[in-house]
């Protein structure tokens, strides 16, 4: 009998005049890329999130809306796969409030009732095709990519590769590459990651993990994986706990899932089963949306400056195309 699989997505209404008032008395004046308000505005898409969760993973067993406290207007709170869940229900008092994904997804492992299987969603990934629990978890074994990637950078005040530094050195300290590469090479090195292999390849002779590449889709967790890394790396990721806002000593929840490759405790998932696309950047992202090309998608709002108005217009229009109905989650 397969075991349940559950899903967790965060989401904030960053139009709330409560969590904005709330979130200014702890911001100041100290923007960084992971704080600019883009990383907290409504594309009105969240209502689509269900929708394709109904239609294209029927298998779920549950739902686990993760939020400060509110929900959307339309959700409809009575629907039995549904668990509305508080940053207080799991997250210790001393880390409250907080304004920081990492934060949010550091203690999730803690959400009371959580199956052992999960997977988590952040609000701009989507499922835009049909999916089996297989493209999740294969007997118990959490499917995923491993790919190499170099860390770079363009901007000294992006916090993002410093978080990707950061998942690298806890990596480095618990783990000899050439131990790692020696018992998983043929997980490394697969015909189901295609040309990313190249990549992986030319960071081979390197002597230590520079970084792994994510795909920026739903991923598949285990609570017991978040309880070892905390086991080994408490310190580490109680500092995360305790950051407000993004930073740049924060680690990520692509720690667990790196720490599982390096164990080599994972399935090789072929890379095509989804895409994320930079909003503002890749027009061709609602043509995909429209025909269900990729089981998963991203939709990444990275970039501050562009016409929002009219991108949200488009997004919602694409979705509508895909899943025009109702689902049974709103009223």
């Amino acid at each position: 009998m397969m075991k349940p699989i559950d899903f967790v997505v965060t989401w904030v209404d960053g139009n709330d005049p409560d969590w904005f008032r709330e979130k200014m008395k702890y911001q100041g004046i100290d923007i960084t890329s992971g704080n600019a308000e883009n990383r907290f505005r409504d594309w009105g898409t969240f209502r689509y999130w269900f929708r394709g969760v109904e239609k294209f993973a029927p298998w779920v067993n549950r739902v686990f809306l993760i939020t400060c406290g509110h929900y959307p207007e339309w959700l409809n709170i009575e629907h039995p796969k549904l668990r509305l869940v508080r940053h207080a229900d799991y997250m210790p008092a001393e880390c409250l409030p907080t304004f920081n994904s990492n934060a949010i997804q550091m203690f999730l492992h803690r959400i009371p009732d959580l199956s052992e299987q999960f997977v988590l969603f952040d609000d701009d990934c989507f499922l835009t095709a049909a999916t089996t629990p297989e493209d999740f978890f294969v007997n118990g074994v959490p499917c995923d990519e491993c790919l190499l990637e170099a860390i770079n950078c363009t901007d000294p005040k992006d916090i993002f590769p410093h978080m990707m530094l950061n998942n690298s050195a806890v990596i480095n300290k618990h783990f000899q590459k050439k131990e790692v590469l020696r018992r998983h090479f043929s997980k490394f090195i697969n015909l189901k990651y295609g040309k990313d292999n190249i990549r992986t390849l030319l960071m081979l002779p390197l002597k230590y993990f520079s970084g792994f590449k994510d795909m920026h889709l739903p991923g598949s967790y285990r609570k017991t994986d978040m309880q070892i890394l905390w086991d080994a790396e408490p310190e580490s990721l109680m500092r995360t706990g305790k950051n407000k806002f993004r930073a740049l000593d924060d680690v990520t929840t692509w720690l667990m899932k790196n720490w599982r490759i390096c164990n080599g405790d994972f399935v090789p998932r072929s890379t095509k089963w989804g895409k994320k696309y930079e909003l503002g950047i890749d027009g061709d992202v609602y043509q995909a949306i429209k025909t269900g090309r990729w089981k998963a998608i991203c939709v990444n709002d990275g970039i501050p400056d562009i016409d929002f108005n009219m991108e949200k217009k488009k997004l919602c229009e694409a979705f509508e195309v895909l899943l025009p109905g109702k689902s049974s989650f709103e009223i």
